[in-house]
């Protein structure tokens, strides 16, 4: 019984990230991440195609937020998006580690916590146990290792503050293009 569970744990995230992720249709890879996956996603927020994910449940979106194409989200520690949050294109966000200093190389996992309004640039890194704070940017190609403050602009690697942004933010990022 144990091997069978197994077996299905690994055929539900197969067709998760290799068949679900290339239908060229929000509808129906967000019916299979909210009935399949257990991912809780708010009204009007969606996955663009070619996302992959580690593991069945750990993913909750608010609402109009929209993550980009070929991004890994590695939601084994759990990643709790915000409202109005935007991520681009090529994004890792990974939520388990290895302590090196463990003598048996234990693993860690640790919550990744994406706040209102954030932006996060293409093919930025987050690493595990961060939190971005309301209305932050990440700018495209950083490494975030450490807590980003509420609307400020980090970049590079590792991400360091470039400068604070404008506070009454009040767009919609959400979209879905056909196809995507």
């Amino acid at each position: 019984m144990k091997k069978l569970r197994s077996v299905l744990f690994e055929l539900r995230l197969y067709l998760c990230n290799n068949i679900i992720a290339v239908i060229p249709s929000h509808s129906i890879r967000n019916w299979y991440y909210k009935n399949i996956m257990g991912f809780i996603l708010g009204k009007n927020s969606t996955f663009l195609m070619r996302c992959q994910f580690d593991f069945k449940k750990g993913i909750v979106m608010g609402v109009n937020s929209a993550v980009n194409a070929r991004c890994r989200l590695d939601n084994r520690g759990g990643i709790y998006i915000g409202d109005n949050v935007s991520i681009s294109s090529d994004v890792n966000i990974l939520t388990a580690d290895h302590d090196m200093d463990s003598p048996d190389f234990a693993g860690r996992l640790r919550a990744v916590h994406i706040k209102d309004y954030a932006w996060v640039g293409t093919a930025a890194i987050i690493m595990p146990g961060v939190t971005i704070g309301k209305g932050a940017v990440i700018a495209a190609g950083s490494i975030v290792t450490k807590d980003v403050e509420p609307y400020h602009v980090v970049g590079g690697i590792p991400a360091k503050f470039i400068k604070e942004r404008q506070r009454n933010l009040t767009y919609t990022p959400t979209y879905r293009r056909l196809f995507q």
